[in-house]
């Protein structure tokens, strides 16, 4: 594997996304990814709770490479609110959308990065207009992008967090559209995002949530999910972790692997709920737009959380555009059907 600049896309419902990234040498000890979502920085060391497993000093252990960032980007694009409103992607929306590509183009040739990979999540998946999208898209980065399903963006979403944390945990990525929970095994979509709820329900769910949550869960199962631990991905965790830190500057070590109670989460969204809307914006990672959906995606996180039966969780820097630059893992083997007794003889 090459050390070189490599670069993904992942066009949301609420924001846009470019990480540019290099697979590098490292200690086997634990990762040394560092990011900083506005400029360029060296890699940073391993936050002290990286739960990675330590190479064993009884055998030598091959040089294994690790996905480091180098620059990540985020601008807001608000797709989902014109699926809500109008069912498409607008012509207005489309040059917005075209305008922020144009950035990153220029961003990728700056640095030289070859972009690998432009993944179109739930926004996509219910527009109408899918084509002229990803045509307009592709003119504007030279890279057609490809709208995944709901599973792949769960599966992709795990295994970028199993590289950095090992397995045996749950991830939640709730998106601006769309929630994709995984445990490895088992992966599946909820079509309930932050910004979704926001045009629903307004910033502030009211007593109609419960009735809004006792649907959703009616025809779902969180068989082989519940009781283990959780990581939580996406713009939300980011958000509710520099709150929670007061953070102004986002921080990768502070942030990978902070671990949170539902205590906390509670703070956190009665302190935010108690702020009038210009006040809100001014707190840590609530820029941009993120101010007006934060407070329900906390209440669709409480609720999923309580469904799972935690009662504390873990926020991971992670996502989809890391999943989309590894190599494509080995699908297990089916297990062989038992023969039934009479015909074994």
């Amino acid at each position: 594997m090459e050390n070189k600049l490599q670069a993904t896309i992942d066009i949301g419902s609420h924001s846009c996304i470019l990480l540019i990234a290099a697979f590098e040498d490292a200690p086997a000890a634990a990762p040394a990814e560092s990011a900083n979502l506005e400029k360029v920085e060296t890699p940073a060391e391993a936050p002290a709770n990286s739960e990675t497993p330590a190479a064993s000093s009884e055998a030598p252990v091959a040089t294994r490479k690790i996905l480091v960032p180098k620059l990540q980007k985020v601008e807001v694009c608000r797709l989902g609110e014109d699926i809500y409103e109008h069912g498409k992607i607008t012509p207005e929306r489309i040059q917005e959308l075209v305008q922020i590509m144009t950035k990153f183009r220029m961003d990728l040739h700056a640095l030289g990065a070859d972009l690998k990979a432009v993944a179109m999540t739930e926004a996509m998946r219910k527009a109408t207009n899918p084509d002229e999208v990803i045509e307009a898209v592709e003119k504007a980065v030279w890279v057609k992008p490809r709208v995944i399903t709901g599973e792949e963006e769960g599966k992709l979403t795990y295994r970028s967090v199993k590289e950095w944390h090992g397995e045996g945990f749950v991830t939640i990525d709730i998106g601006g559209g769309s929630t994709e929970l995984s445990n490895g095994e088992t992966t599946f979509s909820i079509p309930i995002g932050a910004l979704k709820m926001f045009k629903a329900m307004g910033p502030i769910p009211g007593p109609e949530y419960k009735k809004f949550i006792k649907e959703t869960f009616k025809d779902l199962s969180f068989k082989g999910m519940t009781k283990k631990p959780v990581y939580l991905i996406g713009g939300t965790g980011t958000a509710l972790a520099m709150v929670f830190l007061n953070s102004q500057a986002f921080d990768y070590k502070a942030i990978e692997g902070l671990e949170l109670s539902l205590s906390d989460l509670e703070a956190v969204t009665t302190r935010i709920t108690n702020l009038s809307k210009e006040l809100r914006a001014m707190l840590p990672g609530l820029g941009n737009g993120r101010h007006e959906v934060i407070i329900c995606g906390l209440f669709w996180l409480r609720s999923l959380l309580e469904k799972l039966r935690v009662e504390t969780f873990k926020i991971s820097t992670a996502g989809l555009r890391f999943g989309l630059l590894y190599p494509p893992e080995k699908e297990p083997e089916p297990k062989p059907k038992k023969r039934p007794a009479f015909l074994k003889s």
